[in-house]
């Protein structure tokens, strides 16, 4: 069972799907119940949504007509918060299971973040080539390259038109498709190789669950995701994978505010990528810990990781390489050390990064182009030069047309917010409408 706060949050969440209040609640409780429409008072129904009470006797009917599965709410957060409950195949499956059938999922909080820096079951590969059941699917070579092949067309179509677009696929592939590989007879080699392949699906899952909104349950769906996917990693020994997992925890956990949990897994994510010969991995997991720092106003450690970074993304090869971190390209580097510059209060630093990263490098996703241009003209109006932001807002909303992202959609939020000290210019006005009619959908 859920405790009470968490039962509370998945009530109110309910509810708010449904646009019911305490009353409504209360009245469909009663008549579930067999009772007259009024057997339940409103202030009871308020206080369970509120967390002051859990209803007891009324539970059962207050799950049934909310569909809540309690069971599975609570298993959600238990499976990955207790290492060795339920495996890490199954509890993934079970995961994937809940998103597709639309259950709730209980908000992104730094406590969970933080827990799966334990979890790891590094036996887990070994326990299951001596224990697949009889009858289970052989996997070779080939389900694993499906996987990965799967992986980058799915996370090519994200990139391109955001997480919003086909993240259902990536779901039902890994619960439809994968979920019977994972399940099957494979030796200790081929597992490694499957483990290492779904981390990039299930991670791929929860980029996309983050991108698609910013509400408590996507963010909370998007954590689970990416701590199962540190969890595979971790159970294939591959760091590089692991590192990229516990990046996607901390990033969340600076999107979300949780400034000392976002340094934590920053310092865990550079741990796990020390030992690695991928100048651009290296430079990734740097430039998050810069970034970190600098949400964490610790503008001596933020420096120092950023140089480290610049460093790293210098030593890269010029062709992208097929690893996790290969898309991590001198452009997007450019682009992040910008806003971290940016932060950091050095805006001509910072816009020099950014028109780097669009003019001489180059980016070959319209999302991040468009998320680009829309910090460029965020810099821009800082530096107090207002055509200079207008000029590349306008390529802003041209180019976040159709793009499904909740940052593409914040950003034209923001600007529109800014943009309202400038209403009696004529371009500033058009922009605004052009902007409000960006929303992912």
């Amino acid at each position: 069972m859920p405790t009470k706060q968490e039962l509370a949050e998945l009530i109110r969440r309910a509810c708010e799907e449904r646009g019911w209040g305490p009353t409504k609640l209360a009245r469909e409780v009663s008549i579930a119940a067999g009772r007259p429409p009024n057997a339940v008072e409103r202030q009871y129904a308020r206080r369970w949504m509120s967390g002051e009470r859990s209803p007891t006797y009324w539970l059962p009917y207050v799950a049934r007509v909310l569909d809540l599965d309690l069971g599975t709410a609570r298993a959600s957060r238990s499976t990955v918060s207790e290492a060795g409950a339920t495996d890490t195949v199954a509890s993934v499956i079970q995961l994937g299971r809940s998103d597709v059938d639309r259950r709730n999922f209980l908000a992104a909080t730094s406590g969970y973040a933080l827990s799966a820096l334990a979890l790891p079951d590094l036996d887990s590969i070994t326990r299951h080539t001596k224990t697949a059941r009889a009858g289970a699917v052989r996997v070779g070579t080939g389900e694993v390259a499906a996987v990965n092949q799967m992986v980058k067309a799915l996370g090519d179509s994200a990139a391109e038109l955001g997480g919003g677009h086909a993240r259902h696929l990536a779901v039902r592939y890994l619960t439809e498709d994968v979920a019977p590989w994972l399940n099957g007879e494979y030796t200790e080699t081929t597992g490694r190789a499957l483990f290492a392949a779904t981390s990039q699906l299930v991670h791929l899952a929860g980029w996309m669950a983050q991108d698609e909104g910013d509400g408590p349950e996507h963010q909370g769906r998007a954590q689970q995701y990416y701590a199962h996917a540190y969890r595979l990693a971790a159970e294939a020994h591959d760091p590089e994978l692991s590192a990229t997992a516990l990046r996607g925890l901390a990033v969340q956990a600076i999107d979300l505010g949780s400034r000392a949990e976002a340094v934590q897994l920053s310092e865990a994510c550079v741990r796990y990528g020390k030992g690695l010969d991928n100048a651009r991995a290296v430079a990734y997991y740097e430039a998050t810990m810069a970034n970190a720092a600098a949400q964490d106003d610790d503008r001596r450690l933020a420096t120092r990781h950023l140089a480290l970074s610049e460093s790293a993304i210098g030593r890269s090869p010029a062709t992208a390489g097929d690893s996790w971190a290969a898309h991590y390209s001198p452009g997007r580097w450019a682009h992040e050390s910008g806003m971290i510059l940016a932060r950091l209060g050095d805006l001509d630093a910072a816009e020099e990064h950014l028109r780097l990263a669009l003019d001489i490098h180059g980016l070959d996703r319209r999302r991040t182009r468009a998320i680009v241009l829309a910090d460029l003209g965020g810099v821009r109006l800082r530096q107090s030069d207002v055509d200079g932001a207008l000029a590349i807002w306008s390529e802003f909303v041209d180019c976040a047309e159709g793009i499904r992202s909740v940052k593409v959609d914040k950003a034209a939020d923001d600007m529109r917010i800014r943009l309202n000290r400038f209403r009696a210019m004529p371009e500033a006005e058009e922009l605004r409408g052009r902007a409000a009619l960006i929303r992912s959908g």
